[in-house]
């Protein structure tokens, strides 16, 4: 699967929202936008997404999106299928404020080993030319060295997506049965070992944008009262599905993984999923 259409820079509002009122965001968003080309392929409108979040032992990065710490990051290996000759995409998700920063970089599968060990992939290793991705894998494997970060969690999820026809401005996302499963090796299959439904039947819609929030946008809010709020598949997964599973090792947990008063803030933010999850039930 390509990633030229990735919106490297942009601004991202997310919206926990039941399945009857995605399927009418469906029908006013394809409006204005158009069918991604995974999607359009499938009957259900959707793709499967795979991706294996590293951390250090002590969950320092899960624990900094709990405690909502300004400029975070989370390093994430994305694949797409089992096959073996397709890649895999190493990826910093950053948010700096309220912006979020992609870098992305695609390595042959044979390669991804070497690489989480420390090590560049050579040209023939990597999925494109473009200098901007092995910039993307070299900082990925700094990060990566820094926190000691590993393989920690395994998450899949369905996603459809709508694009922009003319440009790349603007996404909606919409997903779907979001699970995820403690995985401490990089296996990149498909199979996972007692997934936990992170969101039950409820849609993470997410509205990007490059430029200005579109008019449209602020339309589609207003028509369907939307309430942006917080989502994350990995925090929120781990968080419901409780932290000492995801310790490598079965190692005994802080109860804040030493951030003061990320307890608090993760007792308020899993009242209000379950408050969204009891009416969606």
């Amino acid at each position: 699967m390509a990633d030229d259409k990735m919106q490297l820079q942009r601004w991202e509002l997310k919206y926990v929202i039941p399945e009857e009122l995605a399927l009418a965001v469906r029908e006013f968003v394809r409006s204005y936008l158009e069918l991604d080309e995974y999607g359009a392929k499938r009957d259900d409108l959707s793709y499967t997404i795979h991706n294996l979040y590293l951390d250090s032992s002590d969950l320092a990065i899960y624990w900094g999106t709990i405690n909502g710490n300004k400029n975070r990051y989370k390093l994430r290996l994305r694949f797409y299928e089992d096959n073996p000759n397709a890649p895999v995409y190493f990826e910093i998700k950053r948010r700096m404020n309220e912006a979020i920063l992609k870098q992305r970089g695609g390595v042959k599968r044979p390669a991804v080993e070497a690489v989480l060990a420390g090590h560049l992939p050579g040209p023939a290793e990597l999925v494109s030319g473009d200098g901007r991705q092995l910039l993307a894998i070299q900082r990925f494997v700094e990060l990566m060295m820094h926190d000691r970060a590993m393989p920690i969690a395994h998450v899949r999820y369905d996603r459809e997506a709508w694009i922009s026809p003319t440009d790349n401005s603007v996404r909606v996302t919409m997903d779907r049965n979001v699970y995820i499963s403690p995985e401490f090796v990089a296996r990149f299959s498909e199979q996972m070992d007692d997934p936990f439904c992170v969101f039950g039947r409820l849609v993470i819609l997410e509205l990007k944008f490059t430029g200005r929030f579109p008019d449209w946008f602020k339309e589609m809010v207003r028509i369907f009262n939307l309430r942006q709020g917080s989502a994350s598949k990995y925090a929120d997964g781990i968080a419901r599905r409780g932290e000492p599973a995801f310790y490598p090792g079965g190692g005994a947990a802080l109860m804040d993984g030493g951030f003061g008063g990320a307890s608090e803030r993760k007792a308020e933010r899993m009242a209000r999923l379950d408050n969204l999850l009891a009416k969606a039930a």
